[in-house]
């Protein structure tokens, strides 16, 4: 398994920090979530065959809680909003 930010350039790596920031606002805005929560998101190149290749992992770290992991089994640069609260709607009902 491999992070899909490390070996980037400068310019790629500054894209990717933009795209990311938008997905964390973006997780914060669906869940309500306080200034105090942390948002990670990474993106995770999985060489196995049975896995979809590249997906996005978002963990959400709010206080008191257990930590929350929600995977979109594509790029962050296309995960749309839309697909965004799709996933964490659905993750976050149990489903």
């Amino acid at each position: 398994m491999r992070f899909g930010l490390f070996g980037k350039g400068g310019a790629d790596k500054a894209e990717a920090a933009q795209i990311a920031a938008r997905i964390k606002a973006d997780v914060r805005d669906c869940l309500g979530l306080p200034e105090a929560a942390a948002i990670a998101v990474n993106e995770i190149l999985c060489a196995d065959p049975a896995c979809p290749g590249t997906e996005t992992v978002i963990l959400v770290m709010n206080p008191g809680e257990k930590t929350r992991a929600y995977k979109a089994q594509m790029p962050m640069a296309e995960l749309t909003r839309d697909a965004l609260f799709a996933i964490l709607r659905r993750e976050g009902s149990g489903a």
